[in-house]
């Protein structure tokens, strides 16, 4: 008898999963190049609750433990994520070669369009490593401080307009004022990548910080001193545009916070734990 039952309780387990898993939902959005891969992660329980978007940066996806680790830390607390995979990157459709900050910003802005008119979502905030920072915070100008509830920025490379002016992104040296088709990015370890000639154009003209400071709701810049790939100015210079803005510096940390990942995503989830829980 005792086996039967067990039996029936395994198989009702199998049945009906465990509601954290049930809370895990992989998705597909429209983005600017195709279809993006995306992954939503909802507190238990909840009927209502605040929303925060994941972006990745340069030639990232959205399975890195840094985005992870702040979705799960989010999920704990209370709030719902998504992260996804800006076009030619991951699992997403569209080609690398395609890819400049102006489609990312579209991207965003369609996965903003859909978690924001999900009923259950009270508010949509943001957060961005690298580019995906440059992305949030010219998003966030965009849309404007009613429509973004908070903002956080890790390492945003906002270098990245003086690389294209400069002729030199990540080592790869061009002519700034006629770059080629494309530019191959050597990687250590990992693949090269093509980094198209509109990539370039494009870069070389944002108005990064300009289209920023239409945002002024709360912002948090986190940054390592160590970061040899985006110094650690830019983000002083985001905190000087922000009126309602924090910044932290961590000691000796690169770009990718490798020193202490989970220090660095639980700086990021308590700050949006703070702003959107506790009012």
């Amino acid at each position: 008898m005792w086996k039967r039952l067990f039996g029936l309780f395994f198989a009702a387990a199998m049945a009906c999963p465990l509601t954290a898993a049930a809370q895990t939902q992989n998705l597909e959005i429209d983005g600017d190049h195709g279809k993006l891969s995306a992954v939503i992660q909802r507190p238990d329980n909840q009927t209502k609750y605040p929303m925060v978007m994941l972006l990745h940066g340069f030639t990232g996806n959205k399975e890195q433990d840094l985005l992870r680790t702040i979705a799960n830390n989010l999920e704990a607390q209370g709030v719902a994520s998504i992260r996804f995979d800006f076009n030619g990157h991951g699992a997403s459709e569209g080609s690398f070669q395609d890819m400049t900050v102006l489609n990312e910003i579209e991207d965003a802005k369609k996965v903003y369009a859909y978690v924001s008119s999900l009923p259950e979502v009270t508010s949509v905030s943001i957060a961005g490593h690298s580019q995906g920072g440059v992305v949030t915070s010219m998003i966030a100008g965009q849309l404007g401080t009613d429509k973004v509830k908070a903002i956080a920025l890790m390492a945003p490379a906002a270098v990245l307009r003086e690389d294209a002016i400069r002729g030199n992104t990540q080592g790869a040296q061009y002519d700034p004022l006629n770059p080629p088709e494309y530019i191959e990015l050597k990687r250590p370890g990992r693949d090269s990548v093509k980094i198209g000639r509109n990539y370039f154009l494009t870069a070389r003209d944002l108005p990064i910080y300009e289209v920023s400071a239409a945002y002024q709701g709360p912002a948090l810049m986190v940054h390592g001193t160590g970061d040899v790939i985006v110094p650690y100015t830019y983000s002083q210079r985001y905190a000087h545009i922000y009126i309602n803005s924090e910044i932290i510096l961590l000691p000796g940390f690169d770009h990718g916070f490798t020193q202490d990942v989970a220090k660095t995503a639980k700086i990021v989830s308590d700050y949006f734990v703070k702003q959107l829980l506790s009012r």
